[in-house]
């Protein structure tokens, strides 16, 4: 895929000139910034090299987190615009970000120092699983646990899980407990679809439902690869990318190299690597990528280029060329065994 190292760097480059002097990387300059896509724009600096600054990304995070563990929903300047939530997903990537940076750099000393963040982190996500499984979706500020769960977050949890299960083996850890509460997460995403969306609309209609159950390692082989092709025509539109949601003619750049990334882990990588060779006319001059493109009104909308968007655009290069190595950290499914741990 010629060209893939400029693309890198550019876009690389961007996050890099949006992101604040102490680490944080809002969405666009100025912008918001919330904690998982975050961690998903440190993640691409990570990938392209720039382990220093990916590194005070995760110095950044952790000077924020709460003595419960969680982060609230966003943050801009230092200071809190959303504190209504605390959403488990978010909280829960910040495991997936520093195993990712440690398969990058090969740093133990990152690795330890981002050990107890991680481990407060998960901590909170687990003390909000349910009996059946799932794991609920906001511990609510205002009245407590939202006990419904989404079928996205869930499988994202999923592969967070996994990664903290990795660091806390890596660090001479038991990792019996985060993977024993993996296997139950697990069992209800792929047996017990009435536990997700039980008070609100269902989200079937988003594509992250459809395939990030994929790109977590949730569903595997052939079962995978039959999930994506049972709903490809639905949500991909040819030579455009993948839809965000099914009823609207809006293809999203991040939700297309997320679901290059499930292509990659289902074993299609043909399928995976067209779809982003598509998505290049939706690069700006500077480096950065729009969110997304109406192609009934032929619109790129909204007017933003986010940094998550860029990290997720760098992820799936990275998948696809293997540049890095963290490049199958989210096309394969190696959880470490529960009893492994080795000295420190």
């Amino acid at each position: 895929m010629s060209g893939m190292p400029d693309l890198l760097r550019h876009t690389a480059d961007y996050i890099a000139r949006v992101q604040c002097p102490d680490g944080a990387i809002p969405w666009f300059p100025g912008g918001i910034l919330d904690p998982w896509d975050h961690v998903e724009a440190a993640m691409g600096l990570s990938v392209a090299g720039r382990l220093d600054a990916a590194a005070a990304a995760y110095r950044w995070l952790a000077s924020k987190q709460r003595t419960d563990g969680s982060w609230y929903a966003s943050y801009r300047d230092n200071t809190v615009t959303d504190g209504t939530r605390a959403e488990t997903n978010f909280v829960a990537y910040v495991a997936t970000g520093v195993w990712h940076h440690y398969l990058v750099s090969g740093d133990r000393n990152f690795l330890r120092d981002n050990w107890e963040t991680v481990r407060r982190a998960m901590d909170f996500v687990l003390a909000l699983q349910a009996p059946s499984g799932e794991i609920y979706w906001a511990l609510d500020t205002r009245t407590g646990i939202n006990k419904d769960a989404l079928v996205t977050g869930c499988s994202a949890i999923y592969k967070s899980l996994e990664c903290a299960a990795h660091i806390a083996a890596a660090l001479g850890e038991s990792p019996a407990r985060l993977l024993a509460a993996r296997a139950r997460l697990g069992t209800a995403l792929r047996e017990r679809p009435e536990r997700f969306d039980r008070t609100w609309a269902s989200k079937a209609r988003y594509s992250m439902d459809w395939f990030y159950p994929v790109l977590s390692g949730v569903i595997t082989g052939s079962a995978a690869r039959n999930r994506l092709a049972g709903r490809w025509a639905t949500f991909v539109e040819p030579g455009l990318g993948c839809r965000c949601v099914a009823d609207r003619p809006w293809v999203t750049i991040a939700e297309s190299c997320e679901l290059v990334l499930a292509c990659l882990a289902a074993g299609e990588h043909g399928s995976g690597a067209a779809l982003f060779r598509d998505l290049a006319r939706f690069q700006a001059e500077d480096g950065s990528w729009w969110t997304g493109y109406v192609f009934e009104d032929d619109v790129l909308w909204p007017e933003e280029r986010p940094t998550w968007t860029a990290g997720a655009v760098l992820l799936a290069a990275d998948a696809l060329e293997r540049a890095s190595p963290a490049a199958r950290l989210f096309t394969t499914c190696a959880p470490p065994p529960s009893g492994h741990n080795p000295a420190r």
